[in-house]
């Protein structure tokens, strides 16, 4: 499997993180045209889910299919397709795009766990790159930013779940001294907390991805202050009992 390099975050200044990530974003419909832009002989599926008038839609440019579908393309099961890695590769910046913008309403964990099924990082140098540049984007202005769109724990566990990785993250993390950053360490640390859920913490859908390995000793390792009282005590119970 080809390795993705996640080490290096490019910094933006804070007032340009919104604009990045749109730039981002355009930027991945651009990569992915070659082969969204094309109509494909057929895309083969459930119909039992699909109609044959919808099966033919989705054969059609990616652009051209219905707000309402994309949803449920993106949240399918793998073994509905004939060929899921294509079709899902087919519908990648049109199921990022509502994802990053909270209008797609699917689970996060699931997307992260779906594109990692997909083998995005097989696919061609230019897809991949626009993609990780629209997780670093993301990831940025949600940490920039609060409140945000979405949960900081779900857009975590989208890029670190995709890119089997979460070290890289949690190391920007740790760099971003915002109060922005810190307030969304608090809400992450309120849901990681509860019912003792950071001593045993998978990510993804289907909890594919060990957190806590990493999670507690990063969290330790916090500059002073970054974390509550309350909270870090809590942490700390976890982590040495």
């Amino acid at each position: 499997m080809r390795v993705t390099r996640l080490d290096s975050v490019q910094q933006v200044p804070t007032t340009d993180h919104h604009q990045h990530l749109q730039d981002a974003l355009a930027a991945l419909d651009a990569a992915f045209a070659p082969v969204t832009e094309q109509r494909v002989a057929r895309v083969g599926g459930c119909t039992h889910c699909y109609g044959v008038d919808d099966l033919e839609v989705l054969a059609g440019p990616a652009r051209l299919v219905p707000e309402e579908l994309i949803p449920t393309v993106a949240a399918e099961s793998i073994d509905h397709w004939d060929d899921f890695p294509t079709t899902y590769r087919r519908f990648t910046p049109r199921i990022v795009r509502a994802l990053v913008t909270d209008t797609l309403h699917v689970d996060h964990g699931l997307i992260g766990s779906r594109l990692r099924a997909a083998g995005w990082q097989e696919w061609p140098q230019r897809e991949r790159e626009a993609l990780e540049t629209v997780w670093h984007a993301w990831w940025l202005a949600t940490l920039h930013h609060h409140p945000g769109q979405a949960h900081v724990t779900d857009v975590l566990e989208t890029v670190a779940v995709s890119t089997g990785a979460l070290t890289p993250w949690l190391a920007t993390w740790s760099a971003t001294r915002t109060d922005a950053a810190d307030q969304h360490l608090g809400d992450a640390l309120d849901v990681w907390l509860h019912q003792g859920g950071l001593a045993d913490l998978h990510l993804g859908f289907y909890s594919e991805l060990p957190a806590t390995p990493e999670l507690l000793p990063w969290l330790l390792a916090l500059t002073a202050g970054r974390i509550g009282a309350a909270q870090l005590a809590e942490v700390e119970r976890i982590a040495y009992s």
